[in-house]
């Protein structure tokens, strides 16, 4: 560097040391007063005293998945506060302290369920939820009967030196599944982290020791939100057994954005969570962390309305509905119509057709879960809402049909069609206070994964003196959180928390005659129509329509090898094996060795005992994807199946590193393990799969609960109509 650079260094330098001198000098409030600090044997030797175990001595904080380097805990007082870290990075303290993750323990729709958990279980239960939700609760070994620890971290939640002070997530387990460091802002010279608060000058003269102790590069990486936004219950929490509880991490894995898995749909450029979740913002507010002039938001940007609007933070609520408006997450489409039962018009607005009144209609909405990279809803489906608000209005604006919408109470009807799930107990009640602990079983999972779409029918008659033309319109609303939840955590009187539309579509049906329409701007291409009803189709286990409808697209795109790939998966699902073999065989003459037809055709070679063209095929899947679990797993099972046990393990070992809770893995290797003479192992792996397996009685308190409710039961059947014709009373109608 010249002399004139050199000066310029020294000039800015100390202008900071200057600026961080009279901030010092004065702190804000709120600021931590700097303090010696103690961690290791000492403060853990404390903490031991007095802390319960009541779940064994393999984890201090059970049933949460958490883990301390170094030590087993970690006292508070080691986390500089969120108020310190604003010296430097106004901007980024701005943003979190609107997000959800700062309010994630202090919000009153956690606080009633979490309150609920202590109460009725003891406060030591509460350290599963509290992993993600009050870190340093549980770090601090707070989280104990008659424990006096000071809480007054409480109101930060997830704080800036939380995220930033994690050293590594363990296996993809979830509930909160992070090895916390020493918290350090700085390291010293030979790369140890320095405990506490260190000032602010010495930070900025040492910004490269900084971005060591506070950076980490797998923290760019969704596996650092897999700690958390992945859960299970454990039998330790409910008393039963192992219940997944939500899989957002695996479900953007298995999504078109990871480009980790060859079988989706259809294929996008690569997306991670902190892509979409964390997008560059400009700063507003002086941050030492901008880079030309814009930070990644620490806003986190997603569903949450409920936690701004409660504490009136304006900004953080209107980002949040514009950030669920935009993107083009959803597709609505009117795909089709049939009248008295006759023949289908569809993809409505390519040919013409005939509307009479006094005939009874039926409509197919679909609803494409496009550019998102997980479900809809996805994590906790039971409090949140995101259902079709479906209606039918004649020229006057009367309604002659109407699912979905809200009562005057703000409830939502119970027979729109919702993409949520119901939980129930071991009574067969809706566990609707969240009571995660008590559930037992789901009536019914309504979600759309990331990539697929659902199918929708609706059932309806134009009255004979109907005025002409009929607007019909379907459009996706999304509610954070449910109405009656919300009763549960302030009782009846509160104000009303936003209704989203996140997408929709209306067309007007028109007496006599409706011709052929132009595509609106925002309309999906034909072809991919098609595609979208047959993937609906595939999911209801309607598979000589979804055949049909896949046909539809080979016949628009001849050359497009994933038509006639999903024309053979139609057939395989339908168990039509040989049917399925020319369709993946014509995919592979048009894009040679492509691993997603090579992986459905070695499913046809499997069940024509084909085994070495069946592994080949698996193989080269898994040579292209490693991180497939499918092909993963069915390799797996084709190395089993020739005795081939080395080879299996292997491939069961690998796909336990993808998802330690895949069950067809604790099986096999349960299997292989004890033939291998490894008596140890396959004990574990019995113990695992047990625990894991679906209990063969929980359908039973789910069958409970849907027959008391005949207007949620038709949400269990992939296929049904929402209708408010009479002789279909009970089936799932919406009001008029």
């Amino acid at each position: 560097m010249n002399l004139r650079g050199r000066i310029i260094v020294l000039v800015v330098m100390a202008a900071l040391a200057s600026r961080v001198l009279r901030l010092m000098a004065s702190p804000p409030e709120g600021d931590q007063k700097q303090a010696p600090v103690s961690v290791g044997a000492p403060y853990d030797t404390g903490i031991l005293s007095s802390y319960r175990l009541p779940f064994g001595n393999s984890g201090a904080f059970l049933p949460g998945n958490a883990a301390v380097a170094g030590s087993r805990f970690l006292p508070a007082s080691a986390f500089p506060n969120a108020a310190y870290c604003r010296h430097c990075h106004q901007e980024a303290y701005h943003e979190w302290r609107q997000s959800a993750h700062a309010n994630s323990f202090r919000a009153p729709f956690y606080r009633t369920s979490v309150n609920l958990l202590m109460h009725t279980q003891g406060i030591e239960y509460t350290r599963h939820c509290d992993s993600c939700h009050n870190p340093l609760a549980v770090l601090s070994g707070a989280l104990t009967s008659g424990s006096a620890l000071d809480r007054s971290f409480d109101r930060d939640g997830v704080t800036c030196m939380v995220c930033h002070s994690i050293q590594s997530v363990r296996s993809k387990l979830g509930n909160g599944s992070y090895v916390m460091g020493v918290p350090a802002v700085m390291v010293d010279a030979q790369g140890r982290r320095i405990p506490g608060i260190v000032p602010d000058a010495e930070v900025l003269m040492h910004l490269d020791r900084h971005e060591k102790a506070v950076m980490q590069d797998f923290y760019r990486t969704p596996v650092f939100c897999s700690a958390c936004h992945k859960a299970n219950l454990p039998p330790e929490l409910n008393h039963y057994k192992w219940i997944r509880a939500f899989t957002t991490y695996d479900e953007w894995q298995n999504s078109k954005f990871s480009q980790q898995n060859p079988l989706t749909f259809y294929s996008a450029d690569y997306s991670s969570c902190q892509d979409c979740h964390m997008k560059r913002v400009v700063a507003t507010l002086p941050d030492y962390g901008a880079s030309q002039g814009t930070i990644a938001s620490h806003r986190w940007l997603a569903g949450n309305t409920a936690v701004p609007l409660y504490y009136g933070y304006n900004e953080q609520l209107q980002q949040t509905i514009a950030f669920l408006k935009s993107g083009g997450y959803l597709n609505v489409d009117l795909f089709a119509l049939r009248q008295n039962g006759g023949a289908m018009v569809a993809p409505l607005g390519t040919t013409a057709f005939q509307v009479k009144p006094n005939t009874t209609m039926e409509a197919w909405v679909v609803v494409q879960n496009r550019n998102i990279g997980h479900s809809l809803l996805p994590e906790v489906r039971d409090l949140y809402e995101a259902w079709i608000q479906f209606t039918v209005s004649d020229a006057a604006g009367a309604k002659i049909y109407e699912s979905g919408f809200l009562n005057p109470d703000g409830t939502l009807d119970p027979r729109a069609h919702k993409f949520d799930n119901r939980p129930v107990d071991v009574n067969g009640n809706f566990v609707d206070d969240h009571k995660v602990w008590t559930i037992h079983s789901v009536a019914y999972d309504n979600t759309i994964q990331s990539g697929r779409s659902a199918l929708v029918r609706y059932e309806f008659h134009i009255p004979a003196k109907a005025r002409f033309p009929l607007t019909v319109t379907a459009r996706v609303n999304y509610r954070h959180f449910r109405q009656s939840y919300l009763n549960n955590v302030f009782g009846r009187e509160h104000p009303e928390y936003p209704v989203v539309k996140l997408a929709s579509r209306s067309m007007t049906l028109s007496f006599g005659e409706n011709p052929p329409v132009e595509p609106l701007p925002g309309d999906n291409p034909e072809w991919m129509r098609w595609n979208n009803a047959g993937i609906g189709l595939l999911d209801e286990q309607q598979y000589a329509d979804a055949l049909h409808a896949f046909q539809q697209v080979v016949h628009l795109m001849p050359d497009d090898k994933d038509a006639y790939i999903n024309v053979g998966i139609a057939y395989l699902a339908w168990e039509k094996y040989t049917d399925a073999r020319a369709p993946l065989e014509r995919a592979l003459v048009l894009r040679p060795d492509d691993p997603r037809a090579l992986y459905y055709l070695a499913l046809v070679e499997r069940r024509e005992r084909h085994s070495q063209a069946e592994v080949a095929d698996l193989e080269k899947v898994v040579a292209r994807y490693p991180d497939c679990r499918d092909a993963r797993r069915e390799l797996g099972i084709s190395y089993y199946q020739q005795d081939r046990r080395a080879d299996a393990v292997r491939e069961f070992q690998a796909l336990q590193a993808i998802d330690p809770d895949d069950l067809a893995a604790h099986y096999n290797l349960a299997i292989l393990y004890r033939r291998m003479g490894m008596m140890q192992k396959s004990s574990q792996e019995v113990k695992l799969y047990t625990m894991e397996r679906v209990d063969p009685g929980a359908p039973t308190y789910s069958l409970n609960y849907l027959r008391r409710h005949p207007e949620i039961s038709i949400e269990s059947d992939p296929w049904h109509v929402h209708t408010n014709l009479p002789q279909a009373s009970g089936t799932g109608a919406g009001q008029p």
